[in-house]
């Protein structure tokens, strides 16, 4: 009956955003012949929006579900209880519980990284924090919590929180903090929280090379800004770099290279328009402001993202793969270090496409609003 209800919630808030944008607009996206050689099979079920998931050295899933529990999952099977110690964390709109992310030495020190909706600070509502914690398996529970950051600025609006977590090569933490629904307000102002990725030493100091360190009135663990909900981020397996994409409003959703300092142009320039078909903006580019390396217009709303180097997808090795909300299919991206070159759609009605992981056995996870879990496993 639970997922019944759910799926009726579902399709109805498809519809009402269907109502706001219009008729959806098919991007021309080509099929990827290679995906014959792969399958996808229903993991695990019983996680309503699963917006992260990592994986243990034990093999069990962590999976958060944002209406603000986390989850473990254990050889296909969810766990009746839910982990606990969790901190206050506000479900609503599109905040709750969002990211989850081990650090790369997880295995040394056990920090576990965590982002949601929080209402700690001044004003009304709420904003996005990044805190770490450790993971207590035998107790089923979060111990050793650590906030890293909270976005200032609380705000009652309740869309566009971000966010995403990735690590770098040389330990750096970095999450994003979507524009929460102020566009013309915290993208452009580094005085404020929100539209921005963030970079952290892995215990919450800010590093001293950042590049608003030492400008006055700067957030100064901003490392890029003019974003607008980042819902994708994950390092370069070759180069290192934190690549990210972002929702754009009807249209104009990016793939970009995150770098020190640059301004990513929201909402000055954009390829994508008010949901009503209205502009906001003449401009799709402007001196100072990075173009993206690739835009989805029409609008995929892409959520997760993740670079596939496992030798379980040969076929795939090298690429992005990254979920469609909107449309209920995977995309294959193709890139270069700092290029794309092409893109191909897999698994088209595998469902509303909320996050992705490869884990530590080499398998590529795909959560699905309402949907379940799926594993993409070769034929052979």
């Amino acid at each position: 009956m639970m997922n019944k209800l759910l799926k009726q919630s579902l399709f109805l808030g498809a519809m009402t955003i269907s109502a706001v944008c219009g008729a959806f607009e098919t991007p021309q996206i080509a099929d990827n012949s290679d995906q014959k050689h792969y399958q996808t099979k229903m993991y695990a079920q019983g996680v309503e929006i699963p917006w992260g998931m990592t994986q243990l050295p034990s093999g069990d899933l962590l999976v958060t579900d944002r209406k603000g529990e986390l989850r473990v999952i254990r050889d296909g099977k969810l766990l009746a209880d839910k982990v606990g110690g969790l901190p206050e964390i506000v479900a609503q709109g599109q905040g709750g519980l969002l990211d989850i992310a081990l650090h790369p030495d997880y295995e040394k020190n056990g920090w576990l990284y965590i982002t949601f909706a929080s209402p700690q600070g001044e004003g009304e509502g709420t904003n996005t924090a990044l805190m770490r914690a450790k993971y207590d398996a035998k107790n089923i529970t979060i111990t050793h919590q650590n906030m890293l950051y909270k976005g200032s600025d609380n705000t009652t609006k309740r869309h566009h929180f971000g966010s995403r977590i990735a690590f770098d090569d040389k330990g750096y933490v970095y999450f994003s903090i979507g524009d929460r629904g102020e566009r013309d307000r915290k993208p452009q102002d580094l005085s404020l929280d929100g539209g921005k990725v963030y970079r952290l030493h892995d215990d919450g100091r800010i590093p001293t090379d950042n590049p608003f360190v030492g400008q006055a009135n700067a957030k100064t663990a901003t490392y890029s800004y003019g974003h607008r909900n980042p819902q994708g981020m994950a390092k370069h397996p070759k180069t290192g770099e934190i690549w990210l994409h972002e929702h754009g409003p009807k249209g104009g959703d990016e793939i970009n290279l995150v770098a020190a300092g640059k301004n990513y142009g929201w909402p000055v320039i954009s390829y994508g328009v008010n949901y009503s078909g209205s502009k906001f903006t003449e401009l799709t580019e402007k001196r100072g402001m990075e173009q993206p390396l690739h835009h989805w217009t029409p609008s995929i709303a892409p959520s997760g993202m993740v670079f596939v180097t496992s030798d379980k997808y040969p076929h795939w090795q090298g690429k992005i793969l990254v979920g469609s909300l909107k449309f209920h299919y995977l995309v294959l991206v193709d890139v270069t270090e700092n290029s794309v070159k092409g893109q191909s759609k897999i698994f088209e009605g595998i469902g509303r496409v909320r996050s992705l992981m490869q884990g530590n056995d080499g398998y590529l996870y795909v959560g699905t609003d309402g949907g379940g879990i799926k594993r993409i496993e070769p034929k052979n």
